[in-house]
Formats: C-alpha cells, structure tokens, sequence
C-alpha cells in the first residue's frame, strides 16, 4: 500500500523530558515517526547542554508525524494531557527548569483551536492547566543519543505515565 503523503500531519509537544513523551507516542497507530528535540527557544542549532542551563528559551519537544487518516491531531492531543501533570508550573515531576514546561505548537489554525478547546474542557473540569500554546517555530532535532531512548535502554518512563482523563 502506496503512503500517502498528503494525509501525513506534524504535531509538536512539550510535556517534560521527551524521552517519556517519546515513549507513548511511539505507540500509536497511525503516529509514523517521533524525534525528540527542542523548539520555542532564540539560539539557533541548540544543544541539549545549552537547553539544560535555561538560557537558549527551548522546551524539550517532540515531532510526531502522524496519518490524519488513522490518528486525528485531537486524539494526539488528549494522549498529551494524559500522560504528564499539566498543571504544574515548574517542570514536570522531579525534573524541574524551563526546559520541562507544559506547550503545544500549533501547526495550524485548526491545531490551535483544538488545543484551546481541549485546555477548556480541562479548565471545566477543575484543572488549572498550566499548558502554553505557541505557533510552531523552527525544530531542531535532538542529539541521537536521546532518540528512542527507552526502547534502546530497555526501560519505562519515570515521570510519564498515562491516566484516562478525557
């Protein structure tokens, strides 16, 4: 079956350490490709150790590229509240510094509005969500040693883990 590529979307989120957002992404029908790397900062080809000290403005971020055809931008979306405290202002569990913030770029008007619907439903059911959406700006993949870090260790996310929300 020939892919087409018309149907395939990008989706960028910030919920902590990528290595655990990575991590259920990757298992997604429909969800192609998923790179961790940084966006949102103004220090162009950064580096993890530049993202790390604060200074360079980028959020550890994943890429998911997905078929619109199996996997909609919502339900990607509600998978990322799921899987991380939204509500925190700090970080996301023990990993604490601007890096680690809460954020969906949007890609689109479309992405936009679906994230501000979600992020209300959310606030009506007695969450103060702390998530911030920013238009996409420039990716840059991470360093490859943080590509598909659990499945090559063989192990679980530490501060991610999914809980039914929507």
């Amino acid at each position: 079956m020939k892919l087409n590529l018309t149907n395939i979307k990008k989706a960028y989120f910030a919920a902590g350490c990528f290595w655990g957002v990575e991590y259920y992404f990757q298992k997604v029908t429909g969800v192609k490709s998923v790179i961790s790397g940084y966006m949102g900062g103004f220090i162009e080809n950064p580096t993890y150790e530049i993202v790390c000290s604060g200074f360079s403005g980028h959020l550890e971020t994943i890429e998911v590229e997905f078929d619109e055809t199996i996997v909609s931008f919502e339900k990607l979306a509600k998978l990322f509240f799921e899987i991380h405290d939204f509500t925190q202002t700090n970080g996301q569990g023990p990993d604490i510094g601007s890096q680690y913030l809460s954020a969906i770029f949007y890609s689109d008007i479309e992405q936009k509005t679906i994230s501000e619907n979600l992020i209300k439903e959310l606030e009506n059911k007695g969450f103060k969500v702390a998530t911030t959406l920013y238009e996409k700006g420039i990716f840059y993949k991470a360093e490859e040693y943080h590509q598909n870090y659990y499945e090559r260790h063989n192990k679980v996310p530490y501060c991610h883990s999914y809980r039914k929300i929507f």
